[in-house]
């Protein structure tokens, strides 16, 4: 049998190539978590403020469909809302199901309100009028805006 002779043929990468292709991985991560960041902020407080004008929407249709009062509490230590009715006969607001959670963690909202929503659709807050919910999240602030007919807006700031 004759014997091979060792081919001059390198397979794989230099220590150089590793080298600069690790560098580009690192500087391309350095720009995209800042990028990543923004999003997950901008996620966040959509998400929140569509929980929380969801609920608000909910609260009005069912109110109108059901024929009697509903009112939706949102608390502000626990970042919750709660959803209570007035059945015909009953004296007073009683709770509908569980809280529910709206805002992610180290979000903030500026009080506590209830809105009432009457059969007509017609809107009060605890608070007084004009009806406002702010929202805060890192330099972030949405304010919800509900008219006295239910009618949400949200500016972003």
């Amino acid at each position: 049998m004759a014997r091979r002779a060792p081919s001059s043929e390198q397979f794989g990468f230099t220590l150089l190539e590793l080298t600069v292709s690790l560098a580009v991985a690192v500087i391309l991560t350095s720009v995209a978590v800042p990028v990543v960041s923004k999003v997950m902020l901008s996620y966040r407080m959509r998400s929140s403020v569509a929980a929380m004008t969801g609920a608000i929407n909910a609260t009005r249709y069912r109110a109108i469909y059901q024929g009697y009062p509903f009112a939706v509490t949102f608390t502000k230590a626990d970042g919750t809302y709660q959803l209570s009715s007035k059945a015909p006969g009953a004296g007073s607001f009683s709770n509908v199901g569980s809280a529910v959670p709206f805002q992610a963690a180290g979000m903030a909202l500026d009080q506590d309100n209830t809105l009432t929503f009457s059969p007509s659709g017609l809107v009060t807050s605890s608070v007084g009028s004009p009806i406002t919910l702010k929202l805060s999240y890192q330099n972030k602030t949405d304010t919800i805006t509900v008219s006295t007919y239910g009618n949400v807006s949200v500016k972003e700031q």
